[in-house]
């Protein structure tokens, strides 16, 4: 099944304890089903000192079920992703506002 919220797409979280959060997803894992999201559910993590970093208490975005999110359209408001053909491509679209991502 094609990708629904890719790399660099802006979204909305829809549930949990960061509800009404938006950020940009990071990375994705599709085998997995889930996000890394900027700035959404930060955990903390002890980190031990090396020659090249500082070490201590590092803020660390922790990844969320991508049936969490919800990808923001143009409005700024959570929508659902389409998918139709444009010409000989596949193409993902808006379903509130229609359109192409």
């Amino acid at each position: 099944m094609a990708a629904k919220l890719k790399k660099g797409d802006k979204i909305v979280v829809l549930a949990g304890k960061d509800k009404g959060k938006e950020g940009t997803i990071a990375s994705v894992d599709p085998k997995a089903g889930k996000a890394i999201v900027e700035g959404v559910n930060v955990a903390i993590r002890h980190v031990k000192q090396s020659q090249n970093s500082q070490g201590g208490r590092v803020p660390q975005a922790m990844p969320i079920q991508l049936s969490n999110l919800a990808l923001l359209d143009a409005n700024g408001k959570a929508t659902r992703v389409g998918f139709k053909m444009d010409g000989d491509k596949k193409v993902r679209f808006a379903k509130t506002t229609g359109d192409v991502i």
